[in-house]
């Protein structure tokens, strides 16, 4: 099963625009015979609890002139905010708790500096629930956070989408010999949300984990500045103490150790990181040193997402998250391998510390 629902930013010009093109419609429509055969003016009504969303389809003599659209002039670049580039967010939403999480997820964007009508948001729900009951549960609490960003005068983001599609697996935590099969399933899901909601108008893609509880105001604009092709903070476990716990460990360099395991087993063995029963050699990102300041980049060959910036134009010339093994990678590392077979970079900030809520 797979549904769409778009939720536009509104501002008075916005309202007293779609009042006169309804107006004009209903004049036109009037003047229809309605046993006119050849008559293809009409609406589909699509509901998402008590909201309803019309869709108007166009009268051969209104239809639009062809559209052109230049890429050569859509770029990602360094003065993202100055050139009013826009950032197209995704997030997946695979876990049974992720209600919980919504409001800080949509706080915390609202928040960032960047502005929000420049900033659409993507999600894909995919059926993980014991009862049909929580699965309404979930998406009226989504719809309901929705609602409130969205009907303010001023301030809405360019649009929110909700997508879903049924994949049928439990994401939650599944034995080690899983792994590989669950991250397959979580490549696909994150592959049907890119090819659904990137747009001509997006220069930036940023994958952004709905469990995130704190993460810098200015995050876009810090990332933006380096101008890298794909970028990433460095992911930490939030902890009523302030300690230091890594949580994404699939940013990441390869090492001799590692590269000589992977010499050793099979094309279709899937390697994995922050497992007990696999140690694969590699050097992570979250071990580090965390004190030599912003400017301080590395250069990955695995990475992860729960908050990572990567220029469109990336993701539209191939790049995507592999649901198969890749050079022993699958979803997100795999994704990694692509990037650098096409040559382009990615690269981390150790010193960059955003925070997830415990797993």
């Amino acid at each position: 099963m797979s549904s769409v629902y778009t939720f536009r930013g509104g501002k008075r010009l916005g309202m007293v625009t779609l009042l006169l093109t309804c107006l004009f419609l209903y004049v036109f429509y009037q003047g229809i015979s309605p046993h006119n055969n050849n008559n293809n003016l009409c609406h589909n009504t699509r509901s998402l609890n008590s909201q309803q969303v019309m869709i108007w389809k166009g009268h051969d003599s209104l239809s639009s002139p062809p559209h052109y659209r230049d890429l050569n002039a859509l770029n990602a670049t360094s003065d993202a905010l100055q050139n009013q580039e826009h950032i197209l967010v995704l997030t997946p939403l695979f876990t049974k708790d992720t209600a919980k999480h919504l409001s800080t997820y949509f706080d915390l964007l609202d928040r960032t500096s960047y502005p929000n009508h420049l900033i659409s948001i993507g999600l894909l729900v995919s059926s993980n629930m014991d009862t049909q009951e929580e699965q309404e549960g979930m998406m009226l609490t989504l719809a309901t956070e929705i609602q409130r960003l969205q009907q303010r005068w001023f301030h809405a983001f360019h649009d929110i989408t909700v997508y879903q599609r049924d994949f049928h697996f439990d994401f939650g935590d599944q034995p080690f010999k899983l792994q590989p099969y669950r991250r397959s399933i979580m490549a696909r899901a994150r592959n049907y949300l890119l090819s659904a909601a990137l747009q001509e108008h997006h220069s930036w893609v940023a994958w952004i984990d709905v469990g995130l509880v704190d993460y810098p105001l200015t995050i876009f604009e810090d990332l933006m500045a380096h101008n890298k092709d794909v970028i990433v903070p460095n992911c930490l476990v939030a902890t009523q103490d302030g300690s230091f716990w890594a949580y994404d460990r699939n940013n990441w360099q390869e090492t001799d150790g590692s590269l000589r395991f992977q010499r050793m087993v099979g094309e279709d063995f899937v390697m994995l990181e922050g497992f007990k029963e696999l140690a694969t050699g590699r050097t992570l990102m979250v071990d580090m040193p965390t004190h030599l300041g912003h400017d301080h980049l590395v250069e990955l060959d695995g990475v992860g997402t729960t908050f990572t910036l990567v220029k469109a134009q990336v993701h539209r010339e191939g790049a995507n998250f592999p649901s198969y093994p890749l050079q022993h990678q699958v979803d997100a590392e795999g994704f990694a391998r692509m990037v650098h077979a096409m040559g382009y970079g990615i690269y981390g900030i150790p010193s960059y510390l955003i925070y997830h809520s415990p797993a």
